[in-house]
């Protein structure tokens, strides 16, 4: 899993060591790199992420998992007594589309390609899901959250190879969690060196 491990390593080195030294503009050096492997990978693979014949039966089953886990996001929030009101909801929708759609880009055609490759196809669901939770760390709640939804993602792409429908269901769930949760619960949705600085 060469491409992954690269990938792995870039996104760690920045969020550990490089994100509390350098300014925050410096995050655009690890996002070209991550995205130059992915369109290598891709290209090698012949695996783009946008196959037009899997739209369609990819809308399905991936409405069916946000709705639930929006509906489960939401509801925990309202339980736990931390749901809110945002302002401009189609504005953080759209940036929301851009990142999520990014990140799941990444994750199925070349984390979850890969994993498949080296394990099997339900293996690779497993793995790379985990792969994706741990760039999480150490954050609990995001670690946790990204992996359950991951193993769904990575699920529906294996059978229907197209990140469209699933960049959304990222992006509605990103919302969901800003809408029910309080920062004390999400640990403001960072990773790495930049949570445990929250922890002080």
């Amino acid at each position: 899993m060469p491409f992954t491990t690269a990938t792995l390593i870039i996104v760690l080195v920045y969020t550990w060591i490089l994100d509390p030294l350098t300014p925050r503009t410096v995050v655009i050096v690890p996002m070209v790199a991550v995205a130059a492997l992915a369109v290598w990978h891709a290209a090698r693979a012949g695996d783009w992420g946008f196959k037009t014949s899997a739209f369609a039966p990819a809308l399905k089953p991936t409405a069916l998992v946000t709705v639930i886990g929006v509906a489960a996001i939401l509801a925990a929030g309202a339980i736990v007594g931390t749901l809110h009101d945002r302002r401009d909801f189609l504005g953080s929708l759209g940036g929301l589309l851009v990142w999520g759609g990014a990140q799941q880009w990444v994750l199925q055609t070349l984390v979850l390609r890969e994993a498949q490759h080296a394990t099997s196809d339900r293996a690779g669901v497993f793995v790379a899901s985990a792969l994706f939770a741990s760039l999480h760390l150490p954050n609990p709640f995001l670690t946790a959250v990204t992996f359950v939804a991951a193993l769904a993602w990575c699920g529906i792409y294996s059978r229907h190879p197209n990140v469209l429908p699933l960049a959304l269901s990222h992006a509605l769930g990103t919302l969901a969690i800003l809408y029910a949760f309080d920062e004390a619960i999400t640990g403001r949705l960072r990773v790495g060196y930049s949570y445990l600085q929250l922890l002080r």
